[in-house]
């Protein structure tokens, strides 16, 4: 099972650093996938949630790519990451139960059924909940360090 770092946080939420692309590669250093939010403005990349905030290029979009589970924020970044990166996870969202990613995965929100293919989102958010049935592909959590030890 993956176990994504939400806008990069593995240890609770650090509002300060999400979407910090320095951030982003520490999560991947310690082994862990991230959804990071991402925005496309006058042809410039941006990470950052409510709005955009650190400018990246298509170079590093590539770089992180095969970890990252892109949140597009605008029109502009699903456009850009359609055209531009055919492999990579992607997917735009606001509060719909279900949205499928760019691969196929279904992005869940909190609480909500699950299967073998869907990424649980913020378990912590409805009483730590996944389905001991089901084991799901993946995990979005602010909590991936103590994930990662109740999984061993």
């Amino acid at each position: 099972m993956k176990i994504i770092a939400h806008r990069g946080n593995i240890d609770g939420p650090d509002p300060k650093n999400e979407n910090n692309p320095l951030y982003i590669g520490l999560a991947i250093k310690h082994g862990f996938d991230v959804e990071v939010d991402i925005w496309v403005v006058n042809d410039n990349i941006f990470l950052g949630h409510d709005s955009p905030q650190y400018a990246v290029n298509k170079a590093y979009i590539a770089d992180i790519g095969l970890n990252a589970w892109f949140h597009c924020k605008n029109l502009g970044a699903l456009e850009y990451l359609k055209d531009n990166f055919i492999s990579l996870n992607y997917f735009w969202h606001q509060e719909d139960d279900f949205t499928l990613t760019s691969q196929g995965y279904i992005w869940t929100y909190p609480g909500k059924d699950i299967n073998k293919n869907s990424i649980v989102v913020m378990p912590e958010r409805v009483n730590n909940s996944i389905p001991d049935k089901i084991i799901p592909y993946g995990v979005c959590t602010d909590f991936c360090l103590q994930l990662s030890k109740s999984i061993k």
